[in-house]
């Protein structure tokens, strides 16, 4: 059975740091987009970040200069280490993978998605 576990979120004071892990089982990640994404009480569910299967990074503005992906294929898990973090990021942040490997933030192209991970940030 293919699935996205998300692990890492939790509660953080702002300017503190999270790093979340998205780890696949029953794929393998290689060949995948994967992109995380975000949803806050009452707000539609955004993209924050993605990576190709090659390397290539996306971010949403919000974000840039603040977060990081990475994927370590060996692993078959990819990484979103969060610094800086505002209380605006408060949401529940899930990760997807993206067959077609296009490396963008619409989360209509993405085919499988984890469960979600809390992220909290206190002021």
């Amino acid at each position: 059975q293919l699935a996205l576990v998300e692990s890492g979120g939790g509660l953080v004071q702002a300017g503190g740091s999270l790093r979340l892990s998205c780890a696949a089982s029953g794929f393998s990640l290689d060949d995948y987009a994967i992109g995380w994404f975000r949803q806050a009480p009452g707000k539609e569910r955004e993209g924050v970040s993605c990576i190709t299967s090659g390397g290539t990074t996306n971010y949403a503005d919000s974000v840039l200069g603040r977060f990081t992906i990475s994927r370590d294929n060996a692993k078959n898990t990819v990484y979103l280490q969060m610094n800086s973090l505002k209380p605006e990021d408060t949401a529940v942040y899930y990760c997807a993978g993206d067959s077609t490997d296009w490396g963008t933030l619409r989360r209509f192209e993405y085919d499988y998605w984890g469960q979600g991970t809390q992220v909290t940030v206190s002021s």
